[in-house]
């Protein structure tokens, strides 16, 4: 029986957001994170230290970790394996205690995305000098990546894997970056990597060919059948870049009720499935994409039955059409929708109005001159945003209006 424990790492704010013609605002990634953290996700790659339009909002939600907020969540940063963006990191995110760098492995990518710029020393040198670089920060942990490990030769990739772990590593991530692996290619290809490197492997997959789910928990259980800790790594609705991620609900509920992994591979007891609905509809609200009708748990049709013998045996008792219960995953209370006078906060709001919303959600301000400096700051966020804020997000902003503020700042 496995001991280990399978933890998600979500990528939504760092991969999903690398989805084509999508995006997200900065407060939608805080977003991301506070329901990410109340669902009981392990760690969250909230974004680019590099990146200077990422500076104010990675800084302000490492201050929501330190009053508590977003915590316990690990917050990381994703940044190329070079010193270079080492040092960038540190000197815009100094604050930053967990991060994963990420450098090419395989043939293909050496010869032709390097184009004789590294070879295959060269790769483990530049990452092992940026690994001990990381280090000399006090950073907490590392995870080292491995992009298009599938397609990388096994040989290099456990010499690759052993470097890191001699640097200071902490996880190596084993990416699948063009869904290239089937469920047993990758299982094989992690049991040999954990039992020989003997470090947490993140599994890191994408859905070119429509095998995400399968492949992330079938490397997960190599990991563990190697006896190390598995990291699967999901964003909210599978979103990603060309075909997506694997789905963080979708992953979880395979995970709990798969054949084979049921009762005997250990999901991270912090998470918490009451949370799915709730994040699955953020997220397809602030990305504006539609959640298919027949996604796993969270799909309109998840819990619909139709045909006679369905409906039938559904009613005689629900195990007969349903592997788990949609009140597991926060389903089922009806939703109620406003059909008469609506007041919404928004960038041309003025101040009664906008006291007549939040009164609605029992949040009174002492006078109108405090109910403006939350107006100023939800009008920045409309225009950030470009729609109309929830009420999640709404009550963020009154409770950390000065956090709520570097935000929704970006400096050129």
């Amino acid at each position: 029986m496995a001991k280990n424990k399978i933890y998600i790492i979500d990528v939504t704010n760092r991969d999903g957001v690398q989805t084509a013609r999508l995006g997200l605002a900065k407060l939608e990634k805080t977003m991301i994170n506070i329901f990410l953290n109340e669902m009981g996700v392990f760690q969250s790659e909230f974004g680019f230290p590099v990146t200077s339009h990422e500076t104010n909002y990675l800084n302000a939600n490492l201050e929501l970790a330190k009053i508590g907020v977003l915590s316990p969540i690990h917050l990381s940063g994703w940044i190329r394996a070079t010193v270079k963006d080492v040092k960038i990191a540190f000197s815009k995110v100094p604050k930053l205690k967990h991060l994963n760098l990420s450098i090419s492995t395989s043939d293909q990518m050496i010869v032709h995305k390097f184009n004789g710029k590294m070879d295959h020393e060269g790769v483990i040198k530049e990452m092992v000098e940026a690994v001990k670089k990381a280090r000399s920060y006090g950073i907490e942990t590392i995870g080292v990546n491995a992009e298009d490990a599938s397609r990388t030769k096994m040989d290099f990739l456990l010499r690759f894997a052993k470097a890191a772990k001699q640097a200071g590593a902490d996880r190596i991530r084993y990416c699948d970056t063009l869904g290239y692996d089937n469920p047993f290619t990758i299982y094989e290809r992690v049991k040999k990597l954990a039992k020989e490197v003997r470090l947490p492997i993140e599994l890191h997959c994408h859905n070119d060919l429509g095998m995400v789910i399968a492949t992330s928990i079938s490397g997960a259980k190599g990991a563990l059948d190697a006896g190390v800790d598995a990291y699967i790594n999901t964003t909210v609705n599978g979103m990603g870049e060309r075909a997506g991620n694997a789905d963080l609900v979708s992953v979880i509920l395979a995970v709990k009720y798969s054949s084979g992994f049921h009762n005997k591979y250990h999901l991270d007891e912090r998470i918490n499935l009451s949370k799915a609905w709730k994040i699955a509809k953020y997220a397809s609200y602030a990305f504006d994409v539609p959640i298919p009708i027949n996604q796993p748990g969270v799909g309109a049709n998840a819990f619909a039955h139709s045909s006679g013998i369905h409906a039938d045996g559904a009613l005689k008792d629900r195990r007969n059409y349903e592997l788990y219960d949609f009140e597991e995953l926060g389903r089922g209370e009806p939703e109620v929708i406003e059909t008469g006078r609506q007041i919404v906060a928004g960038e041309y709001s003025g101040v009664r109005g906008f006291r007549n919303v939040y009164e609605k959600m029992e949040i009174k301000f002492k006078n109108d001159q405090d109910a403006r400096k939350i107006l100023e700051l939800v009008r920045y966020a409309n225009v950030a945003k470009q729609k109309p804020l929830v009420e999640d997000e709404l009550k963020f902003i009154a409770c950390h209006p000065k956090i709520a503020s570097k935000i929704l700042t970006m400096n050129p």
